[in-house]
């Protein structure tokens, strides 16, 4: 039998592979033939077969993990909010500063004054927080437009950032983020659903389309109409849900296939199974849980019981969860929820891709996947989730290249 070919040879590896239903599927000695950018094959060095490689790297007892995935981000933006969170020391709720023109509203402001050159050179910085601690996939929300030009913006320089640098995009269109400051409820909505939804499609600038579902956003009914018109245009949706408040929201995401329901501290049990039966993925957001101070816990418990895949990301923002560490939130992920480490590094790799429908190309060490890896500098996976501090990645690898 002719040898197999592979452009790179990953020798001397301990392998996490994420392959499975479950687990971390475990790998001691393990190998990893990358050609073509993809992965040709993986697994024991005692199962491999012959391997023709151009250049082999002996990882030397290195812990290799897919790429990390961070599935909800916000981090094109102008401006910042670091008032607010003395504000919100002071004693105002998050809902209180959104209704006084703070929140979102001070961001879109910032974020409409902000030429594209700016938003991508501050994006770009951002963007390399989250490679350091071994991200290859990133989400990007806009949302800090709710104008037509400003929304076009921001998902223009969320393509562009994958220009920039060697890590996968996924886009998304927030328009239903919130009311703009001053304008008409019901105009607002239909430009979202008859033109931006419709144009963006057409224009390849959004993956998927999001919806904020709250009191102070988006009423249940408003967030079907988006969701409606999305999956008209071709696009998967995904929902804010159950941040504040039990509105329904992981139930009505569920019911239009979601890819994803995202934060859901108040989801209720009903909710959570419904997320499970319809393969919505529950996506955890601890960060924004901490920075908010908040006291309701999302029901992990029910999640686990209802077999509901959960993923955990930063939502890098500029206000409720400024936080641009795959890691720290991993550990507030098991500190403030209760996860377990298993959880989590799953949560921001396998489940993350399953969050943005892409988990038959990412998110786990398995032949024919993408070549998206992390090597650590660890002697256990714990280290990555125990231990806040300096990054202890060794080499990133974009679709096969070390970057």
């Amino acid at each position: 039998m002719a040898a197999l070919t592979a452009d790179l040879l990953l020798t001397g590896a301990r392998l996490a592979t994420m392959a499975g239903p479950a687990g971390l599927g475990v790998v001691e000695n393990g190998m990893i033939a990358v050609a073509a950018g993809r992965i040709a094959w993986a697994g024991p060095r005692a199962e491999a077969p012959e391997i023709a490689a151009a250049e082999r790297f002996d990882c030397a007892g290195r812990w290799v993990t897919p790429g990390l995935v961070d599935c909800h981000t916000h981090l094109v933006f102008a401006g910042n909010r670091a008032d607010e969170f003395a504000r919100r020391l002071a004693g105002e709720s998050y809902a209180d500063i959104a209704r006084s023109g703070g929140g979102i509203a001070a961001t879109v402001r910032a974020t409409r004054a902000a030429e594209e050159a700016a938003l991508l050179a501050a994006s770009v910085k951002r963007l390399d927080a989250l490679l350091a601690e071994g991200v290859t996939t990133v989400e990007i929300k806009s949302g800090y437009g709710l104008d037509e030009e400003t929304e076009l913006r921001q998902l223009r320089v969320a393509r562009r950032l994958a220009e920039a640098r060697p890590v996968s995009v996924a886009a998304t269109y927030l328009g239903a983020h919130a009311v703009p400051p001053g304008g008409d409820r019901a105009a607002y909505l239909d430009l979202v659903c008859e033109r931006m939804i419709p144009r963006i499609a057409a224009e390849g600038l959004a993956d998927a389309v999001d919806v904020f579902q709250e009191g102070i956003a988006f009423r249940a009914e408003e967030c079907k109409r988006v969701f409606v018109a999305a999956r008209a245009a071709g696009l998967p949706v995904k929902s804010h849900a159950d941040q504040l408040s039990d509105g329904g929201g992981a139930a009505l995401a569920a019911a239009h296939g979601a890819l994803s329901a995202d934060h859901l501290e108040y989801t209720n049990a009903d909710g959570a199974a419904a997320m499970a039966r319809a393969g919505t993925v529950a996506v955890l957001l601890p960060g924004a849980f901490l920075m908010l101070n908040e006291t309701r816990k999302p029901p992990i418990a029910a999640f686990r019981a209802a077999g509901t895949r959960m993923a955990v990301a930063t939502d890098l923002n500029p206000g409720s969860s400024p936080i641009a560490s795959p890691r720290v939130a991993a550990t507030l992920a098991c500190v403030l929820f209760g996860m377990t480490v298993d959880e989590v590094l799953r949560g921001f790799t396998i489940e993350a891709a399953r969050a943005l429908g892409r988990a038959e190309r990412i998110g786990s060490i398995e032949a024919g996947k993408d070549a998206d890896l992390a090597v650590w500098s660890v002697d256990t996976l714990s280290e990555l989730v125990a231990q806040i501090g300096p990054s202890p990645l060794f080499m990133r690898l974009h679709n096969g290249v070390r970057a």
